[in-house]
């Protein structure tokens, strides 16, 4: 069966997770969320008002701010698909996002991608870990390219690749801090407590993938090394020059393992 539904208004872009948590910490907004949620079909303000017990009104002002926070969304339409005289009422259904929040940032989303990308992936003769590291580095080198696409930088030394790289790696929960003209250091791991189970296999993806991210953004002078410290990310963006006499090599052993997956109390370093 078909609908005659008309948008009710362009849908605001999703809030980030804090803030549209934050709109729920209204009672009345959490009841008229959860009947909504529950009753999986389109529901006019009139019906969440009457299951909430309070004014239609009320309702609707209360429904457009969930709308606004990206955790509804409505439109124009005739509930059950019943054409009826008049015009058609505004009704409201859960929006189709995903909503998280983790304090410090994670992103076990990426790593399950990469990691699931990589098991449809692999190649003849590849073992899994060499196809999870291959599949990493290809993830990176899209975002840097389609970073490169939208930003047009055009040619990029040292300085302004780490300039463009932090703000992308920001978004992606790193906690990027400029240590010094040259180098950026990443203050958290978005994939930890994972990188605390297999520090040999989430570091190794990790390096892949931000190595990756500077060869697709076509940055020149920086490289992306293996610097595992407790507390934070086990990778660093450097100059090229400066890194290469002390470059740490591939993080195998007890000494990579116990770096990078530091003390248990630690809730950020890989």
């Amino acid at each position: 069966m078909t609908t005659d539904s008309t948008p009710a208004s362009p849908q605001a872009p999703v809030a980030s997770g804090m803030e549209a948590v934050s709109v729920l910490a209204d009672e009345v907004r959490r009841r008229l969320y959860g009947f909504i949620r529950r009753a999986h079909r389109p529901v006019t303000r009139e019906e969440a008002a009457a299951d909430a017990g309070i004014s239609a009104k009320l309702a609707a002002f209360h429904l457009d701010k969930l709308v606004a926070a990206g955790l509804l969304s409505s439109r124009y339409d005739n509930p059950g698909g019943v054409r009826r005289v008049g015009r058609k009422p505004k009704v409201y259904e859960p929006a189709g996002t995903d909503i998280h929040i983790s304090i410090p940032e994670r992103r076990p989303d990426v790593l399950a991608e990469i990691l699931v990308d990589a098991v449809l992936d692999q190649q003849q003769g590849e073992d899994a870990r060499s196809a999870a590291l291959r599949t990493a580095r290809r993830r990176g080198e899209d975002l840097g390219g389609a970073t490169r696409t939208s930003t047009r930088p055009g040619r990029l030394g040292p300085e302004r690749s780490l300039t463009l790289s932090e703000s992308v790696l920001e978004e992606y929960g790193f906690e990027p801090h400029r240590q010094a003209p040259t180098e950026v250091r990443l203050m958290n791991c978005p994939f930890h407590p994972l990188a605390a189970r297999s520090p040999e296999l989430v570091c190794g993806i990790n390096h892949a993938f931000l190595g990756g991210f500077l060869t697709g953004l076509q940055t020149t002078g920086i490289e992306a090394v293996l610097a595992p410290r407790p507390g934070r990310c086990c990778v660093e963006l450097r100059a090229a020059a400066a890194s290469s006499a002390s470059m740490p090599g591939p993080t195998t052993g007890a000494c990579a393992k116990e770096v990078c997956a530091g003390p248990a109390e630690d809730p950020g370093g890989t």
